[in-house]
């Protein structure tokens, strides 16, 4: 099977209070999933649930993402999410809080059938 990427979307998530890199990860896979509206599968004989649907979030604490909550921002296909560091923390004057911003990169891809 070789697998054909269809799409890129991208996009921003942020968690103003709590440092909850989840829900900042969670909030930038939706971000880019709101920018496409994908119609062509029964152009070519597929339908949403054969989508490979690759996620990668960048936050500043990689191995505090519950990747299986952000899969789950996902409506169809086969789900990978692989959290990477990156993102932005935002320290509060308090030193006690900060904003966590993520970034996702979503890519769809179709088996192209040989």
């Amino acid at each position: 099977m070789a697998k054909i990427r269809c799409f890129t979307e991208m996009g921003m998530g942020v968690d103003v209070h709590g440092r909850d890199v989840t829900k900042a990860a969670k909030r930038a896979v939706s971000d880019a999933i709101r920018h496409s509206s994908v119609g062509f599968f029964r152009m070519v004989g597929k339908t949403p649930h054969d989508m490979f649907v690759d996620v990668t979030v960048a936050v500043p604490y990689p191995d505090d993402v519950d990747t299986d909550a952000v899969a789950l921002e996902l409506p169809y296909g086969t789900v990978t999410v692989k959290a990477v560091s990156g993102g932005l923390e935002v320290p509060a004057d308090s030193g006690s809080d900060a904003i966590i911003i993520a970034n996702a990169a979503v890519l769809v891809s179709l088996d192209d059938g040989k």
